[in-house]
């Protein structure tokens, strides 16, 4: 008699189908939480905001610039006028409007509670400034020679490389703790999973 409540109990962590009840559940990792306890200090928040701003838009020009040359998807190049628009024409844009907001010390995150506008302002300072560098040769020979360098691949890889090492190490406590949180989960399924097939059998 004794066995067989054990065993009942046992099922009863079990819902139908044999699949494991909230006793068995892996804790739910909440990704909110963890992102404010880590981002306690604006400046790192800022930073690590400005780093996947800047990643985002780097990575995503790359795509749409190489699919407009491939003619893939719905992307086409910008005019104005007749005359070619260049992405870095809006980097430019909202660098200057960045720079003129925060000499009003508008959106710094100076303030704890609204932070909102100072994360937007950081995210948006990483894209300009990607749409701005990815036409670097712009800058002293005022020439379109987007694809003529021969070492453009390499320029993309490390550029890329340090918008993920800059990522990474702005948030290096987020990242790990996220990946605990999944190791924690794999783990926690596992032995769920080896207690159904106990049961069963």
């Amino acid at each position: 008699m004794a066995a067989t409540g054990e065993a009942n109990a046992d099922r009863g962590q079990l819902g139908d189908g044999g699949q494991l009840g909230t006793t068995l559940r892996p804790e739910r990792f909440a990704l909110r939480e963890a992102y404010r306890r880590h981002f306690q200090d604006h400046r790192r928040e800022r930073a690590f905001l400005h780093a996947v701003g800047f990643t985002a838009g780097f990575a995503g020009c790359r795509v749409v610039t190489h699919a407009i040359r491939a003619g893939r998807g719905p992307f086409r190049n910008l005019s104005a006028g007749g005359r070619h628009l260049h992405h870095s024409t809006p980097g430019i844009i909202g660098q200057i409007a960045l720079g003129y907001l925060w000499t009003w010390q508008v959106a710094i995150g100076t303030d704890p509670r609204r932070r909102a506008g100072s994360r937007a302002a950081a995210l948006g300072a990483g894209l300009a400034t990607a749409l701005t560098l990815d036409e670097f040769a712009l800058w002293f020979d005022l020439a379109d020679d987007y694809w003529d360098s021969a070492g453009r691949k390499s320029v993309d890889a490390v550029v890329l490389f340090w918008g993920a090492s800059a990522i990474l190490l702005t948030g290096r406590g987020l990242v790990s703790e996220a990946g605990r949180a999944l190791r924690d989960v794999e783990r926690r399924r596992g032995g769920a999973a080896g207690t159904g097939r106990q049961l069963r059998q």
